[in-house]
This record gives structure tokens, sequence and C-alpha cells, in this order.
């Protein structure tokens, strides 16, 4: 593009509606970066959720835009970004800005490049680490707002190495007849994964994602567990199906690990045709980085995008959770918006 642009990025601050745990912390309020790339009276938006589990805040993410901020200005498009810059918040950010500008400058949807996507889906809904007890109770109010007449509600069961048995019933026998999720966030070794796996097929668990520390992905060579794995903090890039395929059945694709929607949808490709699924997921975020993932999901067997109902307060026009489904963040108009 010839066009000067100008790009800028801030950091925003979100309290969350109540403290989310997971098996490396809790936490109770969330710092994100926003990204606008102007180009002729064109604004295309993008976020990014830095992770402090792979060493980022707001303040290295802003730096790394900083970095690139003549590059983009100058016109540098969303191929060869990814192709100078790791993945990560920063990329991410960037990257679904410029998918977002490019539509609407051309006037052309990120959907009709992508692909069609429904205006609603059933999303996973976390059930954060707590007590047994205190677990179910979280379960059974998530299903108070789920209608009889809707679709099955999907459950995520956060886990440490802690109750995990007593954890995971407490749930299945507060919620009998949802589809469950259980994610350990890399907090296992082999031994606990070999005397749990039982009891997570008794309890129907659909997926188990990341039992073990990334890096640790060679334990899982040739073992026959009794339930689906998905690996997430082992799957960021393209690149990352060859030693994965084999080793778990599911990638987890989440846009902030990936470094954007360019990524995530190379990501997607390669899990298929390696015979993996694909789950999509998301960082504690709001409805801006959901507008982007939205695209992965509608291509995805599980969906994982709850991260802005975490939030005391999302972006005006976000994603709205409504009779059992998510329903796409349309007032965000990202990408021309949801058809």
């Amino acid at each position: 593009m010839s066009a000067r642009r100008a790009l800028r990025a801030e950091e925003v601050w979100f309290p969350l509606a109540r403290p989310f745990a997971i098996a490396r912390g809790t936490r109770v309020a969330i710092d994100l970066v926003t990204v606008e790339i102007e180009e002729e009276g064109r604004f295309g938006r993008g976020e990014g959720a830095p992770s402090g589990r792979y060493g980022e805040s707001a303040r290295s993410v802003l730096a790394q835009i900083a970095d690139m901020r003549e590059a983009i200005e100058n016109g540098m498009g969303r191929e060869e970004l990814r192709a100078t810059m790791a993945p990560g918040a920063a990329r991410n950010a960037l990257d679904c800005a410029l998918w977002d500008l490019q539509a609407k400058l051309s006037g052309v949807s990120v959907t009709a490049r992508t692909g069609p996507v429904p205006g609603a889906l059933v999303t996973a809904v976390t059930v954060g680490i707590d007590m047994p007890a205190a677990m179910a109770q979280r379960a059974r109010d998530i299903l108070e707002d789920c209608p009889s007449t809707g679709p099955v509600p999907l459950l995520k069961i956060k886990l440490d190495r802690e109750d995990v048995v007593e954890r995971i019933k407490a749930v299945r026998a507060a919620a009998p007849g949802a589809v469950l999720i259980a994610d350990a966030n890399e907090s296992w070794d082999i031994a606990l994964l070999e005397r749990v796996m039982g009891w997570l097929a008794e309890a129907g668990i659909a997926l188990l994602e990341q039992p073990l520390p990334a890096g640790g992905d060679a334990a899982l060579e040739d073992f026959a567990c009794a339930v689906p794995l998905a690996a997430d903090e082992s799957a960021h890039v393209e690149g990352d199906v060859a030693h994965l395929a084999g080793r778990y059945d599911y990638v987890t694709i989440k846009l902030d690990k990936s470094g954007g929607l360019s990524e995530a949808l190379a990501l997607a490709d390669a899990a298929r045709e390696a015979g993996m699924g694909v789950m999509t997921g998301c960082m504690l975020c709001s409805s801006l980085s959901v507008a982007a993932g939205w695209h992965v999901a509608a291509q995805s067997r599980f969906v994982d995008l709850d991260g802005p109902l975490w939030l005391a307060r999302d972006r005006e026009g976000g994603a709205v959770l409504r009779d059992g489904m998510l329903h796409a963040p349309v007032g965000l108009q990202w990408g021309c918006g949801f058809p």
C-alpha cells in the first residue's frame, strides 16, 4: 500500500467479574494492548493479551509494537509481518488490525476471505479451580443460564495436581448432561495422567488439554490415553504440528500464541492435514480478540471463547452469552462485521 499509515497502541486495564483460578495462579484483572492502524480515513483494530507464561507484559508488548512502527506505517503487510516478527501478543494485535484495515479499505469482509461463520457458537464456559463443592456450585450456576431446549452445555474444568478425581466427580454430578473438557495447564506428569485417566474416561471427559509441561510431549509418544488429548501450550505455530501429531489428538489454537489470525488459520490447516482436530481458545480478553478468533472457531470442533465473559465490563457491542450460545460481537464491526 502506498498511502501513509498511522499506528497507535495503548494499554487498557479490565477488572474481572470474579477471580480466575488456574494451575499457574489466580487473576482478578487483566492488562490488554489495543492497536489501531489508520489509512485513508479507515481504522483497523486489533488486541493482544500479554501472557506471563510466555514472559510478556503490557510494557513488553507495547515495546515490540513500537519496534515495528516504521515498517507498519510504511505499508508492511500480514505475510511480511508473519515472516519478520516472532509469534505472540504483539504480532497478534498488529496482524488482526491489518486484517480489519484491509477489510475496511477494500469493502471485502474477513468472512468473505476466510469462509462463512455462524452468528452464534457453543462455547465452553470455564469452571475455575476451587474446592470440589464450590466448583460444583459454579457448574450449576452456569447451567441455570442454559435453557432446556438449548444446545448441550460445554464446560471446561480447570485443574492442577490436587483433588483431580474429586473435582471432576463433583462437576460431573452437578452437570450430568454437559460436555466436559478438562484443562491441567501443564501441571501434571505422566504418572499422574496414567493414574487418573480411567476416572476421566468414566466421567465422560471429551477432551483433556495439555496435561504435561510443554517440551515434555515425548512422554506421550505411543501413549494410549483413555481420553482425547489436546496440545495447548505446546501448540503455537504451523511448524509445531510435525512433533505434535501422534502424541495429541487436537491442537488448541489461540491467536495470542500463534501471533495473529494469519498464523492461526495456517495452524488449523496443518492440524487437519495431519489428521488432528481443532479447538479454538482464547486468553482472558475482550470481544475485540473474540471477533478475530471467531473465524478460526467457525472451523473448529470445540470452541472456548469465554474470555470476555470473565470481564466486569466488556467492550461495547461485544459477544453475548444468550440461550446457551455465544453470539458474535456484531457491534464491534471488526472485519466489516459478521453477516
